[in-house]
């Protein structure tokens, strides 16, 4: 590694230094009675090509910016001005830059921001004021009317100036340099956009003479005694006031009082203040206690269960500038689909999202602005890390993260980063963090040796190995042995899926050591785009880029839950509803509450239509109990399919969903499917052209389906294809098996179909065909037996292997083309998608939906929109039943359009809606970044068969 050694007025950007100039980090507060001025909104903008290619005059006072640009503040530059500031790119880990640590290119985007203000007219004479930016990527100078006043890295962590004795009434001027590269740019290499700009908000704060500087709120809780001890340190000396437990203390002094603890359950904040002779500052007082003991995590005396997600700060818009409503959003999104805990990947959220963690109950884990991924290209040589001379910059990061967020009751881990290799920088941030906050715990995923951590953490360990861990075979250093274990990252949300969290799940609540994990990650980090909907990687010309692997979230950019976040609700809801036979068990999955603040209903339905409905009493079970409740008689259900459904919603308003609200859900056989039947009294009849058979009329020589009844069918044969979906596409680097690359080299995807035999008899009609790709010996001997009743027709579809088959195979059906359907009416699985490893949120019964809002809009098109357990559908005048039951999916456009596509907006609806009707699909896996289908979600080529019931609709 080399180091410039010349000197300019432009050093700073490659220092590996944090900066210059700014004051020591403290906590983040608003104060009840100093006045702040929000600096945000247009400022005026120049952006140059190089950091050193304008002067720094503009920062002078009378400067005329008349012919300048505006941006909004906060905001990324690029993502604003149509095109005229640049460009975003995304990146995985490689560096979009040439690695020569600490320096950057000379093609360094470098963006000057003006904003003159006035103080207001009450603003006060006495005391000081600071200037605070709580986020600019990545590196800044600041001057206030003419003076340098210092500058900075750390993109995403808050710095302030003292600049008291620089204000004036009237015509401040305050400039700053935003440089897009810099030697902090070698320490914030997430898996993301890289976004220039000041992105979070600037604020100037009166500093009252006397007034609050910095406090660390010391809340602790014994879970045996039910007490809680308050202790407040604070710079400057002053009383703590805590109406609701009759606290008024000195500051540093602790107190002692009974009081309700704080857990993500159940979110118990006392309202204090914090008052010196200059100022009062509201306090959110969480009591609450985190300590590693009997090698689990706990938090008030009892092990916690993490069902959790990683959340990036997105917005399809504006990148990573939120407010607070988008925030909120994202709570409230998390708390009603069961989610319990966040990880901040990969660096300290705005710090607003931490208050709504405190107010809604969320567990976190705050974690550092540090990631140095790229730094694995060249075996982690040079990786700063592992270097002294930038322990400096790792530290004041460390730092800036605890003393701003440290009195967050949310909080229970402090991380280190992520992939950042492991190096004696890390360990110097560890030894910081305990001992500035012994009260909390440190995580690092990159440490597996637990050096420097007080948890075991992996990211995308296959289930095997997860077990193994489970029973603590899993080897490595004894103090290792000793820790908990957690996925900080697993089930890799991206497109289609994520498969087998159900299996993952079941793991974690088996062996104690397993304490969760968190689902990469929260949202699609899609952009707005006026022609593609949204945009990805290499939509804007990036020279290198990871493509859609940006997409990979729980929920659209938009905000609208995926499947992936149903299913996941589904997985981890906090109330286990099962039983047969007319009993229920219902089981508190909870680790706190009873279940006192849930109702129970039950339903009974035949046919998947509801009958009858009701209360269930259910005692309020602790955390772990269980309980086997009597269902009442089940009405007469004579010929017809019947089932139980119950249901634990919430007894009354929580601050985070409605009275009503379903927490989780259950399903209960009363009897089994009703097989269709029909009986083969009709014969087929060759004529002219066609052969007729019942209400159905076939082509003579091929003898394929022509229509049934007034409906043209265009002819049902054999599909094994799907669109692939992003996990299907796999990596190498993972399980070195990329089921895409399998199956469009062995040519699934260009099946050919050879007619073999046209057999007509007394009661069926029968074609028999091979299928199977070009230049390939394997194929599929297939029969269709075509048999009816004179107003219903069956279809038996036997598929016999043919030769030797060593891949699954993506799907197993017929497809067949419609030439009207629009609604779209079944029973089975729903109302959303499902494949065989992601079906547990899939509900029987019967729902209704167009073709259109069968589709999932997964940012790049993919297989979607698979219904299953399908007793039968209705569309387009055709009734369609399964024997067994079936999944079916219906689109306005083919499966061979769906897998070109790379866009929605490159999906144009033809004339015909292809409807697939499936007896199995492979499972879909998270391979994307994670582990493919488990063996028992595997759509082996064996023999199979399987049986449709078609009628016209009166």
């Amino acid at each position: 590694m080399s180091f410039r050694t010349t000197s300019s007025a432009f050093d700073y950007v490659e220092d590996v230094s944090p900066g210059s100039g700014a004051l020591p980090p403290r906590a983040w507060y608003a104060s009840s009675d100093a006045k702040a001025l929000s600096l945000d909104g247009a400022w005026r903008f120049r952006l140059s090509a190089t950091a050193d290619a304008e002067d720094d005059s503009f920062a002078e006072e009378g400067y005329d910016a008349a012919g300048w640009a505006e941006v909004t503040v906060p905001g990324h530059w690029v993502l604003q001005g149509d095109g005229a500031f640049g460009l975003p790119i995304y990146t995985n880990h490689l560096y979009p830059f040439p690695v020569d640590p600490p320096h950057v290119p000379t093609e360094n985007p470098t963006g000057d921001h003006l904003r003159v203000f006035d103080l207001p007219e009450d603003w006060p004479a006495d005391g000081g004021a600071v200037i605070r930016f709580d986020g600019v990527e990545s590196c800044a100078r600041v001057w206030l009317n003419g003076t340098d006043i210092g500058e900075f890295k750390g993109s995403r962590l808050a710095h302030e100036f003292a600049v008291g004795h620089l204000l004036k009434p009237k015509g401040n001027v305050l400039a700053v340099r935003v440089h897009q590269w810099s030697a902090g740019s070698y320490l914030e290499d997430q898996d993301q956009w890289w976004l220039p700009g000041i992105f979070r908000e600037v604020t100037l704060l009166h500093r009252p003479a006397g007034g609050v500087l910095d406090f660390f709120v010391h809340a602790s809780y014994d879970h045996l005694t039910g007490e809680g001890t308050l202790r407040v340190d604070s710079d400057v000396d002053g009383r703590v006031l805590v109406p609701a437990l009759d606290i008024d203390v000195a500051t540093g002094e602790s107190v002692t009082a009974l009081v309700a603890p704080w857990s993500a359950e159940s979110p118990r904040l006392y309202d204090g203040e914090l008052v010196t002779e200059g100022e009062r500052v509201p306090l959110r007082i969480g009591f609450r206690t985190v300590v590693l003991e009997d090698g689990l995590i706990k938090v008030n005396g009892k092990a916690v269960l993490f069902k959790g997600v990683n959340r990036h700060e997105w917005h399809p818009e504006k990148g990573r500038t939120l407010d607070l409503a988008t925030m909120r959003e994202d709570v409230l999104l998390m708390k009603r689909h069961n989610i319990n805990a966040v990880r901040t990947s990969h660096y300290p959220p705005h710090p607003a999202f931490l208050d709504l963690c405190d107010e809604y109950g969320l567990w976190v884990i705050d974690e550092c602005d540090l990631e140095t991924h790229g730094f694995t290209e060249q075996d982690w040589r040079d990786n700063p890390v592992d270097d002294d001379r930038w322990t400096p910059a790792l530290l004041d990061r460390a730092a800036r993260m605890v003393e701003r967020d440290k009195n967050h009751p949310s909080i229970v881990f402090w991380s280190l980063g992520n992939e950042a290799g492991t190096g004696r920088g890390l360990t110097a941030m560890a030894e910081w963090i305990h001992g500035r906050d012994p009260e909390r715990l440190v995580h690092y995923e990159g440490d597996w040796n637990c050096r420097d951590t007080d948890v075991y953490s992996r990211m995308y360990a296959f289930h095997g190995e997860v077990e193994q861990i489970g029973k603590r075979l899993d080897g490595g250093t004894q103090g290792r042995r000793e820790l908990p274990f957690i996925q900080c990252e697993y089930g890799h949300a991206m497109g289609n899926g994520p498969g087998g969290l159900a299996d993952y799940q079941e793991l974690f609540e088996k062996y104690d050591r397993l304490q969760g994990g968190f689902i990469w990650e929260w949202i699609d980090h899609g952009v707005q785009h006026p022609e593609l909907g949204y945009a990805y990687g290499g939509d804007f010309g990036e020279e290198l880029h990871d493509g859609n692997f940006v997409c990979d979230g729980l929920i659209f950019p938009d905000r609208t839950p995926s499947p992936g976040l149903i299913e996941y609700k589904k997985v981890i809801e906090p109330v286990r509803i099962e039983g047969a036979d007319g009993t229920v068990r219902v089981t508190n999955k909870y680790d706190f509450a009873d279940l006192s603040q849930l109702a129970f209903e039950w339903s009974y339905q035949v046919d998947g239509e509801t009958v009858e409905a009701g209360t269930l009493a259910v005692p309020a079970l602790a955390p772990g109990e269980s309980a086997d409740l009597k269902l009442p008689e089940s009405p007469a259900h004579e010929g017809a399919e019947a089932q139980w459904t119950v249901r634990a919603l919430l007894a009354s308003d929580t601050a985070w969903a409605e009275k009503g609200h379903v927490v989780a859900w259950g399903q209960l056989p009363a009897s089994s499917p009703v097989r269709p039947s029909v009986a083969a009294t009709d014969r087929p009849v060759r004529g002219e052209r066609l052969i007729t058979l019942g209400p159905a009329s076939f082509d003579g020589r091929t003898g394929a389906l022509k229509a049934i009844g007034g409906v043209a069918v265009e002819s049902p044969r054999l599909d094994v294809w799907r669109a692939t979906t992003d996990n299907d596409e796999g990596t190498e680097w993972n399980s070195g098996i990329q089921y895409s690359a399998l199956w469009r080299t062995l040519g699934l995807h260009r099946m050919r179909h050879r007619l073999g035999a046209v057999e007509l008899d007394e009661d069926a009609l029968t074609v028999r065909t091979r299928v199977a790709p070009a230049a390939r010996e394997v194929g599929l001997n297939v029969v269709y037996r075509w048999t009816s009743d004179g107003s219903r027709l069956r279809l038996t579809v036997s598929v016999g292997p043919d030769g030797e088959w060593t891949q699954p195979l993506p799907r197993l059906g017929i497809r067949l083309g419609l030439s009207e359907a629009d609604q779209v009416r079944w029973f089975g699985g729903g109302p959303g998608e499902a494949y065989p490893d992601t079906r547990k949120a899939s509900m029987v019964g019967r729902w209704d939906a167009t073709v259109d809002e069968l589709q999932t809009p997964y940012l790049r098109p993919q297989e979607n929109g698979a219904r299953a357990d399908v007793r039968w559908v209705e569309l387009g005048g055709l009734r369609i039943e399964g024997d067994p039951e079936f999944s079916f999916t219906a689109r306005r456009w083919t499966t061979e359009q769906l897998d070109a596509a790379t866009h929605l907006t490159d999906l144009r609806a033809g004339d015909t809606v292809w409807v697939n009707l499936d007896h199995g699909h492979h499972g879909v896996g998270s391979q994307s970044c994670g582990p493919g289908p488990l063996p028992q979600y595997h759509l082996r080529a064996e023999p199979a068969a399987f049986s449709f019931v078609f009628s016209v609709i009166d």
